[in-house]
């Protein structure tokens, strides 16, 4: 209980520091929220003039888009430190951590949650969420809810667990932006679409090495049972959720080995 109320302190401590300036908040958060709802208009006026996307529907893409942007909302408010990883290692802020006498991954999440790009990111899933759902064809059950909540939380530590990854491999080359924007920032771009649109090579990385179709694509075919799921596995629909649990416990583990071979960087 002691770990959780301070996880929730230093979380409210963060909130706070970001809405110390109100109005800047509110407009930075507004603008992330507009950046993206663009590319999604962008998207939708495309499939009204092309009607289908390998059988996919413009409501059943909205719903697809829903889940990369609530579990990204809830990946920002715990892992942003993380996100940002590469940049605490190489100016030496890393250091102050090792002083305090608690975890040094327990530090880092929730310590400086993003609420700004949290809420613009949720605020726009929510609202795709809200059109698209109940034009989809979904039945909504417990089985169903349970299913989708277990999903949004697989999503978040598929994603928290990249971050980890990412953030461990600091401690090996210090600058890891690029790789972080290869495997991470490129493929979720291509998982706002059903990966069967894309090559086999494109599919084996979204699905074996940066998992993004865990995240979103196979949830929504539980979901919606489209005809393109019969080129995979039948399986990937149901374990969808417990990938999450899997990457995160990986990551964690090379984090532990990872850090020990941390030399500090200086100021």
């Amino acid at each position: 209980m002691g770990e959780i109320k301070i996880a929730a302190q230093s979380l409210r401590m963060s909130i706070h520091t970001r809405m110390q300036y109100r109005v800047d908040s509110l407009v930075a958060t507004l603008a992330v929220f507009v950046r993206e709802a663009t590319n999604i208009i962008v998207i939708y006026l495309a499939l009204m003039k092309f009607d289908k996307i390998n059988g996919w529907n413009v409501n059943e893409m909205l719903f697809l888009f829903s889940l990369l942007f609530l579990t990204y909302a809830f990946v920002v408010s715990l892992f942003a430190d993380l996100r940002d990883f590469s940049c605490m290692i190489r100016e030496g802020r890393f250091d102050r951590l090792m002083l305090r006498p608690r975890g040094l991954l327990f530090q880092l999440i929730l310590n400086n949650a993003d609420i700004i790009a949290s809420i613009g990111h949720g605020t726009l899933g929510i609202c795709l969420f809200l059109i698209s759902a109940n034009k989809v064809g979904i039945t909504w059950d417990i089985p169903t809810i349970l299913y989708y909540i277990s999903a949004i939380i697989g999503g978040v530590l598929i994603q928290g667990g990249m971050f980890i990854l990412f953030s461990a491999l600091s401690f090996y080359f210090v600058e890891t932006n690029s790789i972080r924007e290869i495997f991470y920032w490129n493929m979720r771009k291509f998982a706002g679409y059903p990966i069967s649109i894309y090559n086999k090579l494109i599919q084996t990385l979204m699905m074996y090495v940066v998992p993004f179709a865990f995240v979103n694509y196979f949830p929504a075919q539980y979901l919606l049972r489209k005809e393109d799921m019969a080129d995979y596995n039948e399986m990937y629909m149901y374990i969808a959720p417990c990938v999450g649990v899997v990457i995160y416990l990986t990551a964690y583990g090379f984090w532990r080995i990872s850090v020990k071979r941390y030399k500090s960087t200086g100021n």
